[in-house]
């Protein structure tokens, strides 16, 4: 139904309520010339007169009553529609879908999830955790989270910390097999290789180009191929493999004792992570409230980052 039929039955409805078709105007914010107009417009629509009026007042016609009696449900229904969606729209609470790089993201991810879902119980995540990129728009994603700019147009971006892919051992893979001190010599080494998941194709490890801020890559002989991060976080803390790896899964251990860093003359640049949204006005408060929270518990979160002095002293236990 066009909207100026939509508007023409909601004034015809209200005039009836008020007995005035001024007053009914001065309710949805029109003028009585605009609420008049409206329902000639009806009448002329249908082809029947609706309303007797006059100067001082008005009276419905047979054929007004029986129309009033038959749209007036469905005219209820819809007020109840835009006044619920309205309620729901300040309410912390319903459906909050998420998206996120698949490879360590859980790390950062299930605290955030635990303090909001806490504090709004009626809170009902729906998680995605995806290395591809997807459709965000298409896909009904209210938060998402990436490293990286997002290729979509239309969101908005929040930084959250830089993230560094760094090289770590266990203390006893190193003790056993020696440290590396070059980039040959990984090839003397048991090193993992993560398999995206939705491609099926083993990544390179990322590393410096002469001091440029591009990196190159380098495809690795791989003694462990997988396509979840917690399995290549626990073979290297089991001392099977080397692996190169987001830091932020990674700080925990390495500053525990568990990981070793490595090659550190080889860490690239890191790449920042976002949490990306929509519309900054229209946002629903549950949302809203969500990425504030994340940008409150993550942005630069020294717990998450390792700045080049800390790596410098945990790569000195081993050295």
């Amino acid at each position: 139904m066009p909207i100026n039929e939509l508007r023409a039955l909601s004034t015809f409805a209200r005039a009836v309520e008020l007995g005035s078709i001024r007053q009914a105007a001065q309710a949805q914010g029109v003028t009585p010339q605009a609420a008049s107009q409206a329902i000639a417009q009806l009448e002329q629509h249908l082809g029947v007169r609706l309303l007797h009026r006059t100067t001082r007042r008005l009276a419905l016609t047979e054929e007004g009553q029986h129309f009033l009696e038959r749209t007036r449900p469905a005219l209820a229904t819809l007020e109840r529609a835009l006044l619920s969606t309205r309620e729901a729209k300040d309410e912390i609470a319903g459906p909050l879908r998420i998206v996120g790089p698949r490879s360590s993201f859980a790390t950062l991810l299930v605290p955030l999830l635990d303090t909001f879902c806490r504090a709004h119980p009626g809170i009902q995540p729906d998680v995605q955790l995806d290395d591809g990129l997807g459709d965000w728009v298409r896909d009904r994603v209210d938060v998402g989270f990436r490293m990286g700019r997002s290729p979509d147009e239309g969101v908005v971006g929040r930084l959250l910390f830089p993230v560094q892919l760094v090289m770590v051992a266990s203390p006893a893979y190193l003790a056993r097999h020696g440290v590396p001190r070059t980039v040959e010599d990984l090839q003397q080494h048991r090193c993992s290789v993560f398999r995206h998941p939705s491609t099926g194709r083993t990544l390179p490890w990322f590393l410096p180009s002469g001091g440029e801020p591009e990196t190159r890559e380098m495809e690795m002989v791989p003694a462990l191929a997988t396509n979840d991060s917690e399995l290549e976080l626990q073979a290297v803390l089991a001392g099977q493999v080397i692996a190169q790896v987001a830091s932020f899964a990674a700080a925990p251990l390495m500053r525990s004792g568990r990981m070793v860093p490595v090659l550190l003359d080889q860490v690239c640049a890191p790449i920042d992570l976002h949490v990306y949204y929509g519309s900054r006005t229209a946002l629903p408060r549950r949302v809203r409230a969500f990425v504030d929270l994340a940008v409150e518990q993550l942005k630069d979160n020294p717990a998450y980052v390792l700045d080049t002095q800390e790596l410098a002293a945990l790569a000195m236990r081993c050295a």
